[in-house]
Order: C-alpha cells, then structure tokens, then sequence
C-alpha cells in the first residue's frame, strides 16, 4: 500500500481520528451498533477512566495517503500482571480495512512498544479488559450484537491470525426465547425450593432506595466471586464506583436477584435491557436529547441479556444459582421478556456451558481471545512465532 504509515496517535486531531474511524469503516453495515461515545472516550483514555490508575495506553494509528486505515491501542495492565505474576500486554480497539499489512504494521508498533516495556507476551483483544468488552466476534455475523458485546468485520480473525495469533480461549453467547424459560420454569422452580428450604435462603429484587449500596454489592459478589475464572482481574475500587454510577439510569431491579442468608448477600443475578436498537438511532450520542431517548419507556424493551450469575466462593457449592434463577423468571415475564441472551460464558466454564445447552439456550453468538509470545527483545523487537 502506497505510503502507509503508522503514527503513535498523540495530537488532538489524530485522537479525533482514531475515534472516528469505526464509522467510516462500518458505513452501511445494518449490524454494527456505535458506541456510546462518552463511555468510548473514557475507555480509551481520551477522558480519564479509573481503570488507568493502574494501567497505561497507547494508541497506534495507520495512514495511507493522508486516509486512516486501521487502528490499534496497545494496554499493559498492572493488577493483571501482578495477580497473574506476568508481564503481559494487551491490544483493544483494533480495526483495520482488509488488508493484511496494514494490520502487520499496527501490530508491530505495538509490539516495539510492548518490548520497551518489558513485556514477553500479549493477549486480546480486551477494551480494555475482560471486565468490559472483550473478544472478537468469529461466528454469529448475521444479527447486532447485544447491549455490550462486541461487533466487526469477519475478516478481522484472519487478519489477527495472519499475523501469528492463536486462540486462547473462545467465548459463548447464549439465546433463549421466552417460550424455552416457560418449560423450564417449573423444574427450576422445584429445585429452587429445595434449595431455598434446605439452606434457609432469601432472594429479592435490588432495592432502588439503597442504589449505591446496592450496586456496591453487586460489585464487590462480583469480583469476590470469579477470583478463579480464566483471565480474571478484580475491578478497583474506582472502577466500581464508575461502573455503578453509569448503569444507574439502565437498571431494571425487577431484572435483578440477590440471595441472602442471614441478611448477608451472598450471590446475585444481574439482567440489562438491550439497549443497542436504541444506541444506532442517537449514534451513540448523549447530549443534548440522546440520553432521552436512550432511556425512555424502558418497558418497550423486550429483550434482556443476563450478564453474569455470581455467588461467593464458600457458597457456590449449594446450588443458589437455581435461587436466583427462580426468583427473576415471574418479573421477567411479568416485564413482558420476549428474549434472553446468556453472555459471556467461557469455553472453560463447563458448568455453566452444561447448565444452559441442558436448558435448551442455542449457541447464537462465538467470540475468541488471541494469545501471542513470547516476546524475544533481543531480536528487534518482534516476537518468535508461536509453535502452532
């Protein structure tokens, strides 16, 4: 490609660049859903995001002829490498036109950047980490994603793969229409009182008076309790404070579970509305009117994706995900839920994986994670090519 470089993005207008390029890229695509671009800004690092208190970026962007032509942010993350005892980097928010050297330059950069650094191997994509949207999308192009799940080019595997990356690890979405959830209700809700019975459990919606408390909560079950999922970094403190206050508007308690005993919480089911439909016609747009739109006459969605089921670690052994089940299916159908959408799940998760393919959820959605190094910095930089 005539005169293709790749600039370490650092002005104001190559920000704005960098940023852009989604929309000139996905223009006509009926599937691809805008981000929410404040929220994009911050997990970009362009406004500040407390994720980056413990974690640097650099934003890589290629140019042909004075034209953007793809993208790439290259994140270390400390709590990673420190939990983990790695030295580790990760690539987020690439996109690229269909062109193999354009990405083998992006990646390069980052690579030479990664070496500077210190770092030997690199794992994505992550934007920025697990705990937000992650994975590329290798199977399931023929619908939009749903409400915070990832979307891009087909070609975009073959381009990473192209470059020497292997899969790491490949993750599930899950669908279910509400005529599955009636036939399952019953037998979920008998094993959900035996449970109940058995270990004296209380399950009850989020209460909205007590909102920062209870989000806290949400939260805090949810680091505590993926403390051995593949992958898995804990949220900072800052991190969750930011994540409560921006999915305070979005809630829907009646989508919501938390099982106690004793009056201790001990587990949570968290649903979301899929929002997405809504987030393509402000084109991602807030202000001035868009955040209006985004988030009147909720009760029109009629879609919901179930983002995680959590229960501490002591307590995982008994069953309560049955619990938090049973409670939330009566107000989902009460809602008016047309469909349900299990996401992620970790190839890795077996329990989870069984529980829903018994359930009769269909595959609707694959995702993968790449994995590449070690990274050789003696020899320029690059890394040796991993032994397929």
């Amino acid at each position: 490609m005539a005169q293709l470089e790749v600039i370490r993005v650092a002005s104001r207008g190559e920000r704005k660049q960098f940023f852009d390029l989604p929309w000139d890229l996905y223009r006509g695509d009926p599937n691809w859903i805008p981000p929410i671009r404040l929220v994009q800004k911050e997990l970009l690092n362009f406004k500040h995001h407390p994720f980056y208190d413990d974690a640097e970026i650099r934003h890589f962007l290629a140019v042909a002829d004075g034209k953007p032509v793809g993208r790439l942010a290259a994140i270390i993350n400390h709590a990673h490498n420190r939990q983990y005892d790695e030295k580790r980097g990760f690539f987020g928010f690439f996109e690229s036109i269909d062109d193999q050297e354009v990405a083998n330059k992006l990646f390069d950069a980052a690579l030479d950047w990664f070496a500077s650094e210190g770092i030997e191997a690199v794992r994505g994509p992550a934007n920025p980490s697990l705990n937000y949207e992650v994975g590329l999308l290798i199977d399931g192009f023929n619908d939009p994603p749903w409400f915070m799940m990832t979307y891009n080019k087909p070609y975009y595997g073959r381009l990473i793969e192209g470059f020497g990356f292997r899969k790491a690890q490949d993750l599930y979405a899950f669908w279910g229409h509400v005529d599955m959830l009636k036939e399952v209700s019953q037998k979920v809700n008998d094993l959900s009182q035996i449970v109940i019975d058995r270990f004296q459990i209380t399950c009850r919606p989020m209460n909205v008076k007590r909102f920062n408390e209870e989000i806290t909560t949400f939260l805090e079950i949810y680091n505590r309790s993926l403390v051995s999922t593949w992958g898995f970094v804990p949220m900072s403190a800052g991190e969750v404070k930011k994540q409560a206050a921006g999915m305070k508007q979005m809630i829907v308690p009646e989508l919501t579970t938390v099982a106690e005993v004793d009056g201790k919480p001990i587990g949570t089911m968290f649903g979301l509305l899929d929002f997405n439909p809504r987030i393509k016609a402000i084109d991602g747009k807030l202000f001035p009117f868009g955040f209006l739109k985004l988030l009147r006459n909720k009760k029109a969605l009629k879609r919901v994706r179930l983002i995680s089921t959590n229960v501490l670690p002591e307590f995982q052994s008994w069953g309560v995900g049955i619990a938090l089940v049973s409670r939330l299916v009566p107000d989902a159908l009460a809602w008016g839920i047309q469909e349900a959408e299990f996401s992620w799940v970790l190839e890795s998760n077996d329990l989870s994986f069984k529980t829903l393919k018994k359930g009769g959820a269909k595959i609707s959605k694959q995702y993968r994670i790449y994995d590449f190094g070690p990274l050789d910095t003696t020899a320029n930089a690059k890394f040796m090519k991993q032994e397929e």
